[in-house]
Formats: C-alpha cells, sequence, structure tokens
C-alpha cells in the first residue's frame, strides 16, 4: 500500500509523570473519518478524558496537533491546534495558533504530542528528528514568554520554534494562554489551555525539524494552488494591507463592535483612531505572515517616544482593538498596543482579559467590587491606565487580577450574584467582540458552540457571502432569523474541518469547499467526495457535542447573557435583538438533535459514532 500523504507517521504519547514517550498509531480508518487537529483532538479526548477529569489534574490531556495540510505548500496551512479539558469551562477545550511552530513539529516527523500526567519540578521539551528529550526548566521558571522564548532559542542555536507558556500559566490563571514564535506573538489563546500546560510543568516545547512531509500528488497539489494563488490574495487584500484590525470601521458601523462591556450600540469617533487603518499610519513598521501564507496579517509594531515607549513586536488584532479599546472606551492606540503586548509577555488570553476588565471597569462604576480588592485602583472608563494596571494585575495574579485571572463567570462567584448581568460569557468563556444585535447568526453561533462564545464558527463574515456548495446560494439578511440556525449548523461543521486540516480561516471566502477537498486528496492520496468529508465535519462536531454532554452541559447551557438580548438604543443594530428561540430550534433541526439538543440515536449510527452514544447514554 502506498504511504498516506500529509502524515509523518508520528502522534506520540508523553507521560510526564514518568518521563517517558511512546507512539500512538492511529489507523488510516481513524484519520480518514477525524483527519487531524481538532477533529482528531475530539476522538483523542472522548477517549482519553471524561466528566471526572480534573482540568488541572495529572489526568487531564493537553494535545499539540497538526493536520495533513500542516507543513505542506497548500496556501494558509501553517497552523495546529491545542485540545484538553478546559479548565475555564469544564468543557471541551479547544484553542488555535498559527506561526511557524506547527509546520515546524511536523519536519521533526511529529504529527501530534499527547501529554499526560505531570512533571515533579519544572520542564521543557526539545523535540527534533533524534526524538523527545525532556530538560529541566527551573532556570525559566517565572520568565515571560518572550524570555523564554530568547533563552531556549539561545540554547538551541536560535533554530528552534517555541511554545511557551508565561507567568499566568504557571499560576494556573484560567485564561491563560500558550505563546508561540517570541515577538510574533501567535497565541493558543482560548479556553486557558495555558493553565493545563503550567500544571503539568511544562514551560515550552521546542521543535526543531527539516523533514518534508509527504505530499501523494505534488504536481496536481501545486498546480490548485497556482490556479488559487491570485483569487486569495485579492480577497484578502485588506487583511494584508491592514491587518485584522482593518475590520474595526465596518464593525463600528454595522453595531457589531461591542462599546462600553457591550451596553452601548455606537462609538464611531472612537474606532476611527484604533482601527488598522490608523495602525498602519502611525505605528506599523512592517509586516509577518504564517507558514505557507500568501497573505501576511501580521503587524509588526513599534514606539519609541512617550508613555508607551518600548512597545515592540506584535501589533493589536481586532479582537485587542475591540476588547481594549471599544468595550473599555480607551480611544489611545498607543495604550491598547501596549496592553496587547503585555497579554503576550504574561501569556493571558487577550480576548478573556479585555472582557474581564471591561466587566470589572462596570462593576466598580456600580460599586460591586469591595475596597479590599481595589488597593488603591481608581478604576474609569477611558482611562488607558486603569486597563494597563489591571492587565498587570491580571498577568500577576495580585489583587483585583486575582479574581479576573480566572474569568468573569468565576469573578461573579467572588464578587456577588449582583454582578451577574454584567458578566458577557456563554458556557463560561467570554465572546470575541462581534455583536449579535448586528449579525443573529452570531447568536445561535455562540450559543452552541462546543466551546462556547467562539467566533471560530464563521457565521459574522460567511453569513453574507454565497457558498453554493454548501446550499447557500445568495448571502442572508443580517438582521433576519430564516435559515440562521441551519447556516450555524452547517458553518460549525465545515469550520471545523478547517481546524482539523489546519488551514487559516481567512482564505475561506476565497476558496470552494470542493477545492479544499482537492488540496486534502492530492496531499494524502485518498479519492474523498464532498460528501464524505462534510459528513467528517459533522462526525467533529457531534463528539464534541457528546464530550460536553458527557460533562454535565444540557440544552440551558445553549443560551446567550442577558446583555446580549437587550436592546440598543444607538448604532447600526439599534433596536434589534435576535430571536435565539427559533434559530436554536433551526439548529437542533439542521443537525438532526432532539428538542433537547440531544443527537439521535439515528443521527450518531449515520456518524458511526454509536459506541459514544451509549456511552453518554443516547444509544442502548
Amino acid at each position: 500500500m502506498a504511504q498516506l500523504g500529509g502524515y509523518v507517521g508520528g502522534h506520540y504519547r508523553v507521560d510526564l509523570s514518568t518521563g517517558t514517550s511512546e507512539q500512538m498509531a492511529f489507523s488510516p480508518e481513524i484519520l480518514r473519518s477525524f483527519i487531524g487537529g481538532a477533529g482528531l483532538g475530539a476522538r483523542i479526548l472522548f477517549d482519553m478524558t471524561g466528566p471526572h477529569t480534573d482540568p488541572l489534574g495529572p489526568e487531564n490531556v493537553l494535545a499539540f496537533l497538526t493536520g495533513p495540510l500542516t507543513g505542506t505548500p497548500a496556501i494558509s496551512s501553517g497552523r495546529h491546534a491545542v485540545i484538553a479539558k478546559s479548565p475555564l469551562t469544564e468543557i471541551w477545550g479547544e484553542s488555535d495558533a498559527g506561526g511557524s511552530w506547527g509546520a515546524t513539529l511536523k519536519r521533526s516527523g511529529v504529527d501530534g504530542l499527547i501529554f499526560q500526567g505531570a512533571a515533579e519540578s519544572p520542564v521543557y521539551l526539545v523535540v527534533s528528528e533524534k526524538g523527545i528529550e525532556i530538560r529541566d526548566a527551573k532556570h525559566l521558571w517565572g520568565l515571560s514568554t518572550l524570555q523564554t522564548d530568547a533563552a531556549i532559542r539561545a540554547e538551541l542555536a536560535n533554530k528552534a520554534a517555541v511554545a511557551t507558556i508565561g507567568p499566568a500559566g504557571e499560576k494556573l490563571s484560567r485564561i491563560a494562554a500558550i505563546m508561540h514564535d517570541g515577538k510574533h506573538s501567535r497565541a493558543a489563546g482560548r479556553c486557558g489551555l495555558g493553565a493545563v500546560m503550567g500544571s503539568k510543568k511544562i514551560k515550552a516545547i521546542a521543535v526543531l525539524g527539516s523533514r518534508r512531509v509527504p505530499v501523494s500528488d505534488p504536481a496536481a497539489l501545486k498546480e490548485s494552488i497556482k490556479r488559487m494563488a491570485h483569487r486569495i490574495v485579492n480577497k484578502t487584500k485588506n487583511y494584508r494591507s491592514f491587518g485584522t484590525g482593518g475590520g474595526v470601521l465596518t464593525s463600528a458601523a454595522l453595531g457589531d463592535l461591542p462599546v462600553k462591556n457591550w451596553s452601548l450600540g455606537e462609538w464611531m469617533h472612537g474606532a476611527e483612531k484604533i482601527s488598522g487603518q490608523k495602525m498602519t499610519e502611525t505605528i506599523l513598521v512592517g509586516r509577518y505572515s504564517c507558514e505557507s501564507c500568501i497573505i501576511g496579517c501580521g503587524r509588526n509594531v513599534r514606539i519609541q517616544t512617550g508613555p508607551y515607549r518600548g512597545v515592540d513586536g506584535a501589533g493589536p488584532e481586532y479582537e485587542a482593538l475591540a476588547g481594549f479599546g471599544s468595550n473599555c472606551l480607551v480611544d489611545d492606540l498607543g495604550a491598547i498596543a501596549m496592553a496587547n503586548q503585555l497579554c503576550n509577555v504574561y501569556g493571558i488570553d487577550v480576548i478573556s482579559t479585555a472582557n474581564s476588565i471591561s466587566f470589572a471597569l462596570e462593576a466598580y462604576e456600580k460599586g460591586l467590587i469591595p475596597t479590599e480588592l481595589l488597593k488603591g485602583l481608581n478604576l474609569k472608563w477611558g482611562n488607558p491606565q486603569s486597563v494597563l494596571a489591571l492587565v498587570h494585575q491580571i498577568g500577576r495574579r495580585e489583587g483585583l487580577g486575582e479574581i479576573l485571572a480566572d474569568g468573569v463567570r468565576k469573578a461573579v462567584d467572588q464578587i456577588g450574584p449582583q454582578a451577574e448581568e454584567l458578566a458577557v460569557e456563554v458556557k463560561g468563556l467570554e465572546p470575541a467582540f462581534h455583536d449579535p444585535r448586528a449579525l443573529s447568526s452570531i447568536a445561535v453561533g455562540y450559543a452552541t458552540h462546543p466551546r462556547g462564545a467562539c467566533h471560530r464558527g464563521g457565521t459574522h463574515t460567511m453569513e453574507r457571502t454565497p457558498i453554493p456548495e454548501l446550499g447557500y446560494e445568495v448571502a442572508l439578511d443580517r438582521f433576519a432569523t430564516e435559515r440562521k440556525g441551519e447556516l450555524s449548523a452547517v458553518l460549525h461543521d465545515y469550520y471545523g474541518l478547517f481546524n482539523s486540516l489546519k488551514l487559516c480561516h481567512f482564505i475561506l471566502t476565497a476558496v470552494a469547499p470542493s477545492e479544499i477537498l482537492g488540496w486534502l486528496n492530492s496531499v494524502t492520496g485518498w479519492d474523498m467526495e464532498l460528501s464524505e468529508f462534510l459528513l467528517a465535519g459533522e462526525r467533529h462536531t457531534n463528539l464534541k457535542r457528546l464530550y460536553n454532554v458527557r460533562c454535565g452541559m444540557t440544552k440551558d447551557d445553549d443560551r446567550l447573557p442577558e446583555r446580549l438580548l437587550t436592546k440598543l438604543t444607538e448604532g447600526g443594530a439599534a433596536g434589534r435583538v435576535p430571536d435565539i428561540g427559533k434559530m436554536l430550534s433551526d439548529y437542533y433541526r439542521q443537525r438532526g438533535w432532539t428538542e433537547d439538543g440531544l443527537p439521535t440515536p439515528e443521527k450518531l449510527r449515520s456518524l458511526g459514532l454509536e459506541r459514544e452514544g451509549a456511552a453518554v447514554g443516547i444509544v442502548k
């Protein structure tokens, strides 16, 4: 049998308690059914953890997984997934990062690393073509992410790509991130997986490799890439020109940009001061790209004078501009760049951090924060120093940051139930900064995504983009209810396939599903039809749902916070509230789930998930 392209033959389980590693063999059938990345991660997490797994205990799994396209010439394929039971939500935890780390891991001869157990003292790993080496990291513990990256690269002659946690991960902050690629700061930010890494005493993972990833039909892949490259560049030119921050002005006009902890609908005068366009005019000094990328959305920024002197490296993305900017009423681009850099240095998730700070500002305004937690802080809307002080406190787990470092849901537990109406989260995960009152499909997308209020389901961009091969011939009205539930279900599956292949979502509007499948078949040598490909995405989503149900999640968790169901009085979404009930019913119906949000036995059998359904009590 010919070698399967796209896989280098190595998923390794590393037991940190014993300091040993062994290869895990996945059959061709499993690989074809779950593909890689987050899809294969669902298979691993379901089999190796469960409802009684402590997310910060040694029994939790922490998996770094590439996909079959990672490390190949496929455009924008320089990504990898990080999977674990989330300490923030205590359900399915999935994060995603670009850069060079995933492709370098693949070139070392390793498709994925699955960690179990916990080391007795801090360690870092070196993964290369020679094998997996566990080294002492006591000298690195306590260092920032940038200091750690520099120290390890110096030890390895500057040849490694490094994934590392900062002080936040060491201190088990439930919003801790895993950072990659030094100053370029590519983050696996969501779900607090940096805390899982910290609980296992892994300070960093350095990877070195030069092997070529096998491609079954390189000529076909090359021809397809050549045919699509110009189209992708044309469709994504704004990302190159202005980065993701180029969307700030459009979002502000639509009423999609959250303002003052999601309570206001208009802030155009401030948005103009913090947009990607303004960044390009002022502090931008260069661009950078992930592996195999022809877009180049990464922003290199530098500030050499003034109060934010010292900012140098990865510039703020849309989420930082919206989170520290409009949602905290800060219109100082330099301050936002500094807040973003501090998150990267401490290793904390920008989205959760910014949401936690806007929550704290409103709680302070309403007199809800006990005086003993403030320790001299004078928190005010629009004050950059208030925001920066809280970023420092969260990163260090000091003062009020001790509470905010575990996210807004747990902050409410500490501050009191009167703060609950201020906490914007779904299933414990703070939302990305897109407002469902402006684009109604976001409502059902946030409510039903396996990891919580997740922007990786694609509805906020794709409801306005026809996708004929998925059954959507025309764009949908952004305020409409009809077809939004079904669209969200279809896109959760399709985006999930991108997270399994490990492709960047920015090319979604430029390529058709059949073209992406062509890449997969050219790389692997499979003869997969589009129907089988899309069924794999559906299989992945259903298995994640089963995992969450087994962890105790019910239909009642598929909801939005009241703040996002309150009408705005100004801006592009004024007077609009999404009909979440209707869209949720449509979502369940499209999936073949019951009215209680459970996959039916028939649905599970059609996906080959009878055993998993039986484990959850759905299939007898």
